[in-house]
């Protein structure tokens, strides 16, 4: 700490140990993946680290950016040219460090996207499923269908979420992981939830959902990712007394 600063080293020591970054396989590098300047004093946060929060980030002034979507994964091509290179050269033109933390910023059980979306609807959290526990199951805290739940979505996100099942369909218990978890539907109907939510759907998932009658919600990749780096960079705030603002770059999807 200095004054109004944190050290780049400490608060990737501090990020990399309260996420628990090094217990997960992900599909790209968690932590800092791109090396700034050594004090950081003022953070922009989102969900992606594209060139128009890359951007914002300059025009603010901001140390380092902080995201669930970074850079480097699995796969990809990793040669920097076109869109790579634009956006890492204004990065480091800028001297911003990057810091990303996908699959641990999912999982936190306070600060994380599953964490937050279930703080925010009013559900309460009785377990954890899928692999490395990134789903969760829970209890919603007033009697709901599915047609309530889906419209309680609607009103948190600002977007009309896609529904597949009964609308009337009475909700006990329900299933819900951020993001593109369409693959966790058979985990989440191992779980007996009456209802999954997500933030993508795949055709094949909707016939899953028709043959087995437990109900999806697909409600936005980026809508249901907005949460746990909001949370994360009021508690940096918190933490070290330092500027962490979100920025939310419009994404429809």
């Amino acid at each position: 700490m200095l004054g109004d600063a944190v050290l780049r080293e400490d608060l990737r020591a501090y990020l990399d140990s309260l996420l628990e970054s090094a217990r997960f396989r992900d599909y790209c590098p968690n932590g800092l993946q791109v090396e700034g300047r050594e004090r950081v004093r003022r953070i922009v946060c989102g969900v992606t680290a594209s060139q128009a929060l890359i951007e914002t980030a300059i025009e603010r002034g901001a140390d380092a950016l902080l995201v669930h979507h970074g850079w480097f994964w699995k796969a990809e091509d990793g040669r920097v040219t076109g869109f790579r290179k634009q956006r890492m050269t204004r990065l480091l033109a800028h001297d911003i460090n990057l810091f990303a933390y996908h699959l641990p910023l999912d999982a936190h059980p306070a600060l994380g996207n599953n964490a937050q979306l279930a703080l925010r609807l009013d559900w309460s959290t009785t377990g954890r499923f899928g692999e490395q526990d990134i789903g969760f199951v829970g209890v919603p805290s007033a009697p709901t269908s599915v047609g309530e739940l889906a419209l309680g979505i609607e009103r948190l996100l600002g977007r009309t979420p896609l529904l597949i099942g009964d609308p009337a369909r009475k909700v006990a218990c329900v299933a819900w992981c951020s993001g593109g978890a369409q693959g966790y539907f058979e985990a989440a109907l191992a779980t007996g939830a009456d209802a999954f939510v997500s933030g993508e759907i795949s055709e094949q998932t909707v016939h899953l959902a028709r043959e087995t009658g437990m109900a999806y919600i697909a409600a936005g990749h980026h809508a249901t990712e907005r949460y746990g780096v909001t949370a994360l960079a009021a508690h940096l705030t918190e933490q070290f007394g330092i500027a962490c603002e979100f920025v939310d770059i419009d994404n429809p999807v």
